[in-house]
């Protein structure tokens, strides 16, 4: 056994060796290659020669009426065919695409009769009779086969056996990670917010591989496999790029789409050169992301089968990860939001032995992965990321970060110092709902249902017990929404109370029934409203056990199973109980139905108020609801006022800059400047 020293450089300091360019002998270009191509362009020279002085095959009747005409220069003749030459004058004024080449077929011994030489020598043309050489055709054209197929072993067949030991298919059969170390990430467990637990569980494989010796003494053995499962957007990349730049060791990365190819076996073979480079340098960390391309059930589908490419991946991921040796020190760590349908083969203890949920973050968390998005922006004195934070319910790490951005290409647009609050909050809106379009074209009598509609929704919203407060109502269009009501929970939920879904089904229905009542028509605008209310009123009945007549059972949703979700195999309740279903349902609609119109009915003046405040401001914030719907009025500029104030003052700035004094009455002094408003 040879000691390897391994490269002291910065990227290599573990001993990984790096890939130098091939030298003489070892997989290098052999002279006798360069023969060979040489070889190789005059026979295409050659053959192109040949194609171009292609002779036309013409008939015997053809040939001696040329010969007589005076047209043809020489013959050849041979023993079941000749070829012959055309006058240069005999080719003018034909077709430059024909050739002054020809060629005849002959009966076997006409080239030997006497009528055949008595009509070349009266006319006296040069000839000759030539005997074909079988062994010189038989040559001529197993050369150019030849030559071709030693071109392909030295330039491509010899190239694939060279190719890291990866077989016929080459560098396909490489492992196309990416290699990373502290050196080079990055990105730390500073960086990463909000996921608390998943830091603690992951800092402990960080200890084993600095020092394994402190978790063996007692005989444990670390996890070979670590899962993080978690949505979208919840960090589990960023995991582990921050385990990149904590972990003093070789950190491996490949995406699960990145081992199938077109080509068969390509996967397996990737997987087994990516394992045994890992070996070579332990202790090391493979990460896989999103496993789930290459790690779903094997046999789910009516397509499955043992020659899936993609299962033969997983066979071999499988292989490798239980062939692991207790002193390998090589930790595979994946991610996926799909852990639901990975084989159990994958996620067995012995492979993954410990699944890390990554959660989206609470109010706590989203607080803190705000301060970290924030460090990189300007931010101004009215900025509160704790108000942002509380209204950013179910938003992602992502999406917080999305906002971040947004929130500060805004600014910038407006050319402004730092980014304000308004900008934060703008930007909320914008990831989760949409683009505000202002430009669109509204009929009168539809601006008018949305503003009733969001006054119903907003009036509702506001004096119901078990709801969240009111934070903002616009009617200005965003994504496909004509306008929206938002709302700004005081806490996050975990679980949901049989009076805080009531009271979301009453807010569902106040903008359908401000239209009914007040507009004496309705429209297609309620569409997500109806099916919000209808499923949470379904998942009362069916899923939570909020039900007086059918109890504390659960009556199915639509679980996951091997082909596909279990409703489509068949509910798994009769139909009496269907119809005690739909019957509660429909009473817990009809109920809150009820309630509302007559809520509505009793606040008739608060929805005109509400209603026309929307159609002059077009947005309102809470504390403006509050102020309407106790009977005070508001006394803001509205956008066209603003919009106005800020044209006088442009006006004024362009009268200044170029003043005509002669022009101008005595005693004329300009516009007065307007005042700046924000």
């Amino acid at each position: 056994m040879t000691n390897r020293q391994p490269d002291k450089s910065p990227q290599n300091r573990r001993g990984i060796r790096p890939r130098l360019p091939a030298g003489p002998g070892k997989g290098g270009r052999n002279p006798y290659s360069w023969v060979l191509l040489v070889m190789m362009a005059v026979m295409i020279m050659l053959m192109l020669t040949n194609f171009g002085q292609r002779a036309d095959l013409i008939t015997m009747t053809e040939f001696q009426q040329r010969v007589k005409n005076g047209e043809v220069q020489q013959v050849t003749v041979y023993e079941n065919y000749l070829e012959g030459k055309m006058r240069p004058e005999a080719m003018k004024g034909k077709d430059p695409k024909s050739s002054d080449l020809f060629k005849v077929e002959l009966d076997s011994g006409v080239g030997e009769q006497v009528w055949f030489k008595d009509l070349l020598n009266e006319n006296r043309l040069e000839w000759s009779y030539k005997q074909p050489n079988g062994f010189y055709e038989v040559i001529k054209w197993i050369i150019p086969w030849v030559l071709i197929i030693a071109v392909m072993y030295f330039f491509i067949f010899r190239q694939f056996r060279g190719a890291g030991g990866a077989g016929m298919l080459g560098s396909f059969g490489r492992s196309r990670h990416q290699l990373s170390n502290k050196d080079l990430s990055k990105f730390t467990f500073e960086d990463v917010a909000g996921i608390d637990e998943a830091k603690e569980e992951l800092q402990e494989i960080i200890h084993f591989l600095r020092n394994p010796k402190k978790f063996q003494r007692l005989g444990g053995r670390i996890p070979r496999g670590i899962l993080l499962v978690g949505e979208p957007g919840c960090g589990k990349t960023l995991l582990a790029k921050a385990i990149a730049g904590e972990a003093d060791v070789p950190f491996l990365s490949i995406s699960g789409s990145d081992f199938v190819e077109m080509f068969v076996g390509v996967g397996a073979s990737r997987v087994r050169d990516l394992f045994k480079q890992a070996k070579e340098n332990s202790p090391c960390i493979i990460f896989l992301d999103e496993i789930d391309a290459v790690g779903r059930k094997r046999g789910a589908g009516m397509v499955g089968g043992g020659h899936d490419e993609r299962e033969q991946t997983l066979n071999a991921i499988l292989v490798e990860m239980d062939g692991f040796s207790t002193d390998d020190q090589v930790i595979v760590i994946a991610a996926t939001n799909r852990a639901d349908i990975l084989d159990h083969a994958l996620t067995r203890p012995g492979r993954f032995d410990r699944q890390i949920y990554v959660p989206l973050p609470d109010i706590k968390g989203r607080m803190e992965i705000l301060k970290v998005h924030a460090r990189k922006v300007k931010m101004g004195p009215d900025v509160d990321l704790h108000r942002l934070a509380r209204g950013t319910p179910m938003f992602s790490g992502a999406d917080l970060e999305a906002i971040i951005n947004e929130a500060a290409l805004a600014a910038t647009m407006s050319e402004k110092n730092f980014v304000e609050m308004s900008d934060l909050e703008e930007a909320r809106d914008k990831v989760r709902w949409g683009r505000a379009r202002r430009s669109r074209v509204i009929d009168e009598k539809e601006r008018i249902a949305t503003a009733y509609h969001e006054s119903g929704h907003a009036l509702v919203q506001s004096l119901l017990e078990h709801t969240d407060p009111v934070h903002k109502v616009s009617i200005i269009p965003r994504s496909h929404m004509g306008g929206a009501t938002f709302s700004l929970p005081e806490k996050d939920r975990t679980m949901y109370t049989r009076q805080f879904c009531l009271a979301l089904i009453r807010v569902c229905f106040g903008g359908r029934l401000a239209e009914e009542l007040f507009c004496h028509d309705i429209s297609s605008g309620a569409q997500s409203d109806i099916h919000q209310a209808t499923e949470v009123a379904r998942k009362m009945v069916m899923d939570w056990g909020m039900s007086e007549k059918l109890g504390f059972i659960h009556y199915g949703g639509e679980e996951m199973g091997p082909w596909g979700p279990e409703a489509l195999l068949g509910r798994e309740y009769s139909d009496r109980s269907a119809e005690l279903i739909d019957q509660e349902i429909k009473e817990i609609m009809d109920q809150a139905y009820g309630d509302v119109k007559k809520l509505l009915s009793e606040h008739r003046p608060q929805i005109e108020a509400l209603k026309e405040a929307l159609w002059k401001y077009e947005t309102l914030d809470g504390d403006e609801v509050k102020k309407i719907i106790s009977g005070k009025k508001l006394d803001r500029p509205t956008v066209s006022d603003l919009l106005a104030a800020e044209q006088n003052r442009q006006d004024s700035k362009t009268s200044k800059k170029q003043p005509h004094p002669q022009s101008q009455p005595e005693g004329f002094t300009g516009p007065m400047p307007q005042p700046e408003l924000g």
